[in-house]
């Protein structure tokens, strides 16, 4: 009796994976050409956000967050004296969807973007300013 059992769920599997592939078989499916950059993905959730020319840092915030308010100072210091560098901030508990394609483990994190979207360097925590230029610096002579 086990023998018969065991046979009829093979036959069944065997019957489901087929018309499963009958369903799919030669079917076309739309197809990204590349991933989406990290900017583009923050431009989305968020499009009045304008990226840096030369690098973006990236900032999630939450509300009662007192590391954000630091960060907030530093990284906003930092683009306004560098050429090319814009700072975007973005509050986590609004936009959840973002947090996790990205990865966002804890407030704050700031993302360093170079000229193209691309996060070349991730901080968790308050940064100080000397480790943002540095990284900066970094993301404008990495290579892509």
């Amino acid at each position: 009796m086990t023998g018969i059992v065991i046979l009829a769920l093979a036959a069944l599997a065997a019957a489901g994976f087929g018309l499963y592939r009958h369903h799919v078989d030669g079917r076309f499916v739309p197809h990204a050409d590349a991933t989406p950059t990290a900017w583009d993905q923050v431009a989305a959730a968020t499009p009045s956000a304008r990226a840096g020319e030369r690098a973006t840092l990236v900032q999630f915030s939450s509300a009662f967050c007192a590391p954000c308010r630091t960060t907030r100072v530093v990284l906003a210091d930092v683009a306004a004296q560098e050429y090319g560098v814009r700072h975007v901030e973005i509050d986590a508990e609004q936009h959840l969807g973002l947090v996790r394609a990205l990865d966002v483990r804890r407030t704050p994190t700031t993302l360093v973007l170079d000229a193209a979207g691309h996060e070349v360097l991730r901080a968790a925590g308050a940064p100080q300013k000397h480790q943002v230029l540095a990284a900066i610096a970094h993301s404008a002579g990495a290579p892509r």
